[in-house]
């Protein structure tokens, strides 16, 4: 089946204790660009998301932001966003650092190291310059790259993955 350019999906995930939930497999996993956590909104738009009859109400009334032209086009520029070899190699030492991780079971993939520096040009983008830094991969490592990894031993969950990688980009030198 032929899919609409732009095509974007987002996917919720359920705790893994709910009956007839199962975690994705890596492959899958890795496909997706980011793993972000929202958590609850704020008591008081909870309550008057409950009081205005839930979010299908709130969906019918939400208008476009943004066309899909425009989406193209940011989408174009961010791959215009400068990327200095040194900063892709700074993103690969990350993944091999993974890889070599005496603590992580499966680093970080090709198509990991891809996705972070795809979000760090659309991040440098959003801040108006024409170059990322190594701020950006930083910002963006624990968000793109935790759910990509596996830990050998204890908690899987993903504040726990997060870690592991906000540890490993505060232990890889930064180029200079």
């Amino acid at each position: 089946h032929e899919l609409p350019d732009p095509f974007t999906v987002m996917a919720t995930q359920n705790p893994l204790e709910h009956v007839g939930t199962f975690p994705l497999p890596e492959s899958q996993l890795d496909r997706f660009l980011m793993s972000l956590k929202l958590g609850y909104p704020p008591r008081d738009e909870e309550r008057s998301l409950l009081l205005s009859g839930g979010v299908q109400n709130l969906l019918r009334e939400i208008e476009p932001v943004v066309s899909a032209e425009e989406i193209r086009e940011l989408q174009r520029r961010a791959e215009q966003i400068k990327v200095t070899e040194k900063l892709a190699d700074y993103a690969l030492s990350l993944a091999e650092a993974t890889r070599s991780s005496q603590q992580l079971l499966l680093g970080i993939s090709t198509r990991g190291v891809q996705g972070l520096l795809s979000a760090t040009r659309a991040l440098a983008l959003c801040e108006g310059r024409d170059f990322a830094v190594p701020d950006d991969v930083q910002r963006l490592a624990p968000a793109v790259l935790s759910h990509r990894i596996a830990l050998k031993v204890g908690s899987s969950s993903l504040a726990v993955r997060r870690e592991a990688i906000r540890k490993i980009v505060h232990e890889t030198p930064v180029p200079a």
